[in-house]
């Protein structure tokens, strides 16, 4: 009996790079830091790709330090090579996926609470208006604002932790499931989610840690569920 031939794969479509502009002491450094930056906060989504060459054109910069950002973002598992001169987001399974959110589960659970005692006024009011910001974003189907947002939203209270490791950490985790965050939005995760992000901040006004800790824990199982359901 013949082998079921392999379901085809939706071709991917080439995303549309804005202008950069990077210092140009440690050219392979801040290329790497803004390509990162631009995949937490929503710049790159599953099924684009993006070619050293664009790249390249969008720094002004050769092909070399492109090169070097790449190789570092495909060994961090954030980005994969799809041919000889491009990159995408990588494929991630329901192993995969199950596996990463465990472990933000307890890192971000974590960080929340450490955070709680050293969330200041303005933080509150910064994580106040990414809730607004949200808000808009999902009824008007803005999904790339609402990534941005919710990227910002989080990072704001892990980063009050004062743990750089355990941001570090967070952040490679997110450098490889945030992409997926687009898929999301159709399934109305953005308003619940939203919901999530006010308990954790009235938790964060309350002082109270243990439950700024499990809302983040709700917000991460929730959303994964959703993920889950919509992985081919």
């Amino acid at each position: 009996m013949k082998d079921a031939m392999p379901a085809s794969r939706p071709r991917r479509r080439t995303s549309t790079l804005p202008q950069m502009q990077v210092a140009r002491v440690t050219l392979p450094d801040e290329i790497y830091r803004q390509i990162k930056t631009m995949i937490l906060d929503g710049g790159l989504i599953p099924g684009e790709l993006v070619t050293i060459q664009g790249l390249a054109t969008a720094f002004g910069v050769s092909a070399m330090p492109v090169r070097e950002a790449l190789q570092r973002l495909t060994a961090e598992r954030a980005l994969t090579v799809i041919s000889g001169r491009s990159v995408g987001i990588p494929e991630v399974d329901a192993r995969r996926l199950t596996d990463l959110s465990r472990v933000r589960v307890e890192m971000e659970g974590l960080a929340a609470e450490w955070a709680t005692p050293h969330v200041t006024a303005a933080d509150q009011a910064k994580l106040q208006n990414l809730v607004t910001v949200m808000a808009t974003a999902a009824e008007a189907g803005d999904t790339r604002t609402y990534v941005r947002a919710n990227h910002d939203f989080h990072f704001t209270v892990y980063a009050a932790s004062g743990s750089e490791t355990l941001l570090g950490t967070i952040e490679g985790i997110w450098l490889q499931v945030s992409p997926y965050f687009h898929l999301l939005h159709s399934s109305g995760n953005y308003l619940a989610a939203n919901e999530e992000h006010k308990l954790i901040l009235k938790a964060l006004q309350d002082g109270d840690a243990k439950a700024c800790a499990q809302h983040v824990r709700e917000d991460i199982t929730s959303a994964t569920r959703v993920l889950l359901s919509l992985l081919p």
